[in-house]
């Protein structure tokens, strides 16, 4: 679909896989409103960019409804929805101190799986109400970010995994329902990326990791995750895909 002058929308867009994407978007002109829960920091990505920044928290129905009302009185109906926001928290299932508290897995689920789909019910709604456009009548398109945890996940990432397995449970039943009103649904599965989580670990165990990558070994950058989003937004035969971009990893249990 087209992207210069549409309205988008990144969550998580203050920094890492949502800056990158935020950052593409806007240089191919695209309208981004970036949304994330520190709001200090999307402004500081909108302000370069040339968006707007809202503070939301995607877990939060009120929230997130309050923030794709905002982005949609700043800058119209969003045809282009990215959903980057998520927590990656380890934990042992049974730890030295006994089971996992339930809140603690239930709080990665909320943000990881029910924030996604959040936003994705809200800005389907919003795309629907669209004028359809192209040869296709295409409205909108709606990428979600999994992970390679979601299909190989490690000793200690059993919250993590689960909440991207939903995510890729999620892409082809939202892509069959939606199918109709001209909006498409895809996920990207990210392997190890330059994001703040990754980049505050040891330079010794950030080499370690990248050693593990086949080729190329090293972690991918925002700016590659975001080539990704642009060509599924170009390529309007991609629906109901998740793709993984890792570098061919396979991760070890451990």
């Amino acid at each position: 679909m087209e992207v210069k002058g549409v309205a988008a929308i990144v969550t998580g867009g203050a920094s890492g896989l949502g800056a990158g994407t935020a950052r593409a978007l806007a240089t191919a002109g695209a309208k981004v409103a970036v949304l994330d829960i520190n709001v200090a920091a999307a402004k500081q990505v909108a302000d370069e960019i040339g968006g707007v920044a809202i503070e939301c928290d995607v877990s939060s129905a009120a929230s997130a409804e309050a923030a794709i009302a905002a982005a949609r009185d700043a800058q119209g109906l969003a045809g282009i929805c990215v959903n980057c926001a998520g927590v990656g928290t380890p934990h042992r299932i049974v730890g030295r101190d006994g089971p996992l508290p339930l809140e603690a897995y239930a709080k990665v689920i909320q943000v990881n799986l029910i924030g996604t789909f959040n936003i994705l019910r809200l800005a389907a709604a919003d795309m629907m109400k669209r004028e359809p456009a192209g040869p296709d009548g295409e409205r909108g398109i709606i990428i979600n970010t999994a992970s390679v945890a979601a299909y190989d996940g490690q000793i200690g990432q059993a919250a993590y995994s689960s909440s991207k397995g939903g995510i890729v449970g999620l892409t082809l039943p939202a892509a069959r329902e939606f199918a109709r009103s001209g909006i498409r649904v895809l996920a990207i599965a990210p392997g190890l990326f330059e994001t703040p989580m990754l980049l505050a670990l040891s330079k010794e165990v950030q080499e370690s990791l990248a050693a593990s990558l086949p080729f190329p070994s090293r972690f991918g950058t925002p700016a590659e995750y975001a080539k990704l989003v642009m060509h599924m937004i170009d390529n309007p035969i991609l629906n109901g895909e998740v793709v993984r971009l890792d570098s061919a990893i396979r991760l070890a249990p451990r």
